[in-house]
């Protein structure tokens, strides 16, 4: 079974049309689901939403998707600084005023997990557990250098056990690694990198019959000057625009 993983499309139109005809010209995966974080920073959410919802693509709710969907007080996300703070409740304000009540109810229907099994739903072998971040509390963001006890300790809290696969996002920096036999798969952002590449990005996972995994992280260039110039045109923040267009290597 192979699957393609997105995530953290984060209202960029064209950064997941992008991703889908890419995945759409393979001949090599079997389904998509995504993780979450449909909505914010960029000014599509209805579109990213209804898109996703024409594809049949089923996923989990990120913490933007829940506190949209209920009007929350604030997106559920962590700060680096004032600034930022700043940007992330005009972003959140200004999502929550222009989602539709369709979109609201679409993301509030999203489930918080979704566990699949690769070699068959009545068949022994590893688990994919899919969720948007930190199982536990996302404003912890579960980032490549956490420890391997920090790891471990969050499979105990998915019930993850060797041979399990745990995919995530919300972090928007894509990397991979095995503990005590599970694997994590970090799947990058498809409409919001931080890791200085503009290039919306997302992953494959292989398994084969034997149950064992392999993971592909694929990048996709997209009209990146689409999504500035609306953002531009928005009364969302112009640094948004900045961001996508570094990569999220400066926002100034």
């Amino acid at each position: 079974m192979r699957y393609a993983l997105i995530s953290d499309i984060h209202g960029n139109l064209p950064a997941l049309d992008a991703v889908l005809d890419h995945i759409d010209d393979r001949d090599d995966l079997d389904a998509i689901y995504h993780l979450g974080d449909l909505v914010g920073y960029a000014p599509f959410p209805d579109e990213v939403v209804e898109r996703l919802a024409e594809w049949g693509i089923p996923g989990v709710a990120g913490n933007y998707d829940s506190t949209t969907a209920t009007d929350y007080e604030h997106c559920g996300c962590r700060y680096e600084d004032p600034r930022q703070e700043e940007l992330s409740h005009r972003s959140y304000e200004w999502t929550r005023a222009h989602v539709s009540a369709e979109t609201k109810r679409r993301l509030g229907a999203l489930p918080f997990r979704i566990d699949l099994r690769p070699l068959g739903g009545h068949t022994g072998g590893p688990r994919l557990i899919l969720v948007h971040g930190n199982p536990v509390l996302n404003t912890v963001y579960w980032t490549e250098d956490r420890s391997d006890g920090f790891c471990a300790q969050m499979a105990k809290k998915l019930g993850a056990r060797e041979g399990d696969w745990v995919a995530f996002g919300h972090t928007h920096l894509p990397w991979h690694r095995e503990v005590e036999g599970v694997h994590f798969v970090n799947t990058g952002s498809v409409g919001r990198p931080k890791d200085g590449d503009p290039r919306a990005g997302y992953v494959t996972l292989d398994f084969g019959e034997d149950g064992a995994g392999a993971v592909e992280f694929v990048r996709v260039g997209y009209d990146v000057e689409r999504t500035a110039a609306a953002i531009r045109e928005s009364d969302l923040p112009d640094e948004f625009a900045t961001f996508l267009e570094s990569g999220g290597a400066r926002l100034d």
